[in-house]
């Protein structure tokens, strides 16, 4: 017997940033919405305890992890993103700060509008309801960068985040605080600084507990563990009568694959997802009419990562929020120092020492030279009894534009040089950071040492790949979100960032995500 096809107004998927701002808005709309999600759900006793829980936090398929945290290697990068539902605020580091106006006057968008003036309602609403407070306390890590920035003269320049976590009483369970008791319980922070390997508090503001939970309060369905493979038009080819979207299970040898018919769709499922899935469409034709530019644009905040290590044990660098402080040492960068929580030391592991020099021919034999000449700089990092209480992670991230384009490979999406100067984590900038925060804490530096061995970067802020443009040659998207050559299908993700935010985007995804919604009316 023929399975009857369920139907929607609005299919999304992807349940981050952007996705879950469309259900919610739509929902409130009057549209039928359904989400799709690829990870799991996870209430706040199924987060690790630390990092070391491999099987919890990695995700990797395969080999049966099911965790929050994903790990993809690429030629010219390595991204780190999240899964589940909530994407990415799920492990991310709930930082919310506004990009400076460069960002808005830059890149694939600029000049298309007055991006900064259209916004700015938008980046209110998103940081209302991601409940965006500044952090009230500093602590080790916190106070380390202080005396980095008063040794530059720049300690005005220094301040606490604006972060997305209720600062209640620890361990106290209140009615919701954000929503007029719409939303759920919540619980006050106890700054253990395990916001990265998921809130066990129940006191990080995921989406999960803000956009996603009250749209499903006004109808929206929301389906885990599923993983989109084909959306096709459902007769006419551009869209108008609708599209037909193919899922399957992402967890189990079974596939069971189902089929359901929406009028809309929109993509938002991050880079790795949307731009993978729409290049897989335009491969197969089953959306030929795509721009010829997916999957190119693709930026990163040209981030530099690295880790200094110490001694001492009258400091504890795992306390606080996962991101408690920032500081811009110059109007192009921004420095902040990242925490896990306590026990947390999967990192050390990748460990290397650090060499500045973006010639692999001249790096590779000093950095052998080194390993052999200085072994107690990975002895430090190796044998610390916690890492994560011993070591400050500085992110050094700046405006500076170069792009990546992903292609579809054989079996997975490959990358290739696009425009702009290669991005590098060999920052001369980061690297006077980091001995700066070196000296001050008594610490060795370290790096990855993929990043040191391959000379590419990582980052948890990949961007780009359905770009928003003035034609089908310059984006994939208009500046309201509608894909170029379909009717009522839309991108809403950090791959619809069209410049680089040079500051952590995930406020800026939400804010682009509310006005792509507020063009769509109500339904009829």
């Amino acid at each position: 017997m023929k399975q009857e096809i369920e139907e929607y107004d609005y299919v999304i998927i992807g349940s981050g940033f952007g996705g879950s701002v469309s259900a919610l808005r739509l929902s409130e709309k009057g549209y039928k919405v359904l989400v799709i999600e690829k990870g799991k759900w996870f209430k706040k006793n199924d987060f690790p305890k630390t990092n070391w829980n491999l099987k919890k936090w990695l995700w990797l398929p395969s080999f049966g992890f099911y965790g929050l945290f994903k790990i993809t290697l690429f030629k010219d990068v390595t991204v780190l993103s999240g899964t589940g539902v909530g994407g990415g605020s799920l492990t991310y580091a709930n930082t919310l700060p506004r990009p400076k106006t460069a960002f808005y006057n830059s890149g694939n968008w600029a000049g298309l509008t007055n991006w900064e003036n259209e916004l700015a309602p938008h980046y209110t609403e998103a940081e209302r309801m991601l409940g965006a407070a500044k952090n009230p306390r500093l602590f080790d890590c916190d106070l380390a960068l202080l005396e980095v920035a008063k040794a530059m003269n720049k300690e005005a320049e220094f301040e606490a985040t604006n972060v997305a976590v209720f600062f209640g009483e620890p361990e106290k369970t209140v009615p919701d605080p954000f929503f007029n008791g719409e939303g759920p319980e919540r619980e006050g922070c106890s700054f253990c600084g395990g916001c990265m390997i998921g809130c066990r508090h129940n006191a990080k503001n995921t989406l999960d507990k803000n956009y996603l939970y009250l749209a499903k309060k006004k109808g929206a369905k929301i389906i885990a563990e599923r993983i989109v493979k084909t959306v096709v038009p459902d007769g006419k080819a551009d869209g108008s009568e609708g599209y037909l979207i193919t899922h399957q299970n992402m967890t189990s040898f079974a596939k069971n694959k189902q089929t359901v018919k929406a009028k809309g769709v929109i993509f938002s499922g991050g880079v790795l997802g949307t731009v993978r899935l729409l290049l897989d469409m335009k491969h197969k034709n089953l959306l030929p009419n795509l721009s010829p530019v997916v999957g190119d644009h693709i930026r990163t905040n040209n981030e530099n990562l690295a880790m200094v290590v110490t001694k001492k044990s009258d400091k504890d660098y795992s306390k606080g929020v996962a991101i408690g402080s920032i500081f811009p040492p110059n109007e192009d960068g921004h420095l902040e120092p990242v925490r896990y929580s306590k026990g947390s030391g999967f990192w050390k592991i990748a460990a290397s020492p650090i060499l500045f020099d973006k010639r692999a021919i001249v790096r590779i034999p000093k950095l052998i030279w080194k390993v052999i000449t200085q072994p107690d700089i990975l002895f430090r990092a190796w044998v610390s009894k916690d890492f994560a209480k011993q070591s400050i992670i500085l992110l050094f991230m700046q405006h500076l534009d170069s792009t990546v384009r992903f292609k579809r490979g054989w079996f997975k999406l490959t990358s290739s040089m696009s425009s702009g100067p290669k991005a590098t984590p060999f920052i001369p900038a980061a690297e006077e950071l980091i001995n700066k925060t070196a000296e001050i804490v008594g610490g060795k530096p370290v790096m990855l040492n993929l990043d040191m061995i391959t000379g590419a970067p990582s980052t948890a802020h990949i961007l780009g790949g359905a770009v928003i443009g003035e034609s089908p040659d310059k984006g994939v998207i208009n500046i309201d979100h509608k894909v170029f050559g379909y009717e009522n299908m839309y991108v809403c993700d950090g791959s619809a960032i069209s410049a680089n935010p040079g500051v952590n985007p995930s406020l800026s995804i939400t804010a682009m995500s509310e006005r792509a919604m507020s063009k769509i009316p109500k339904k009829a």
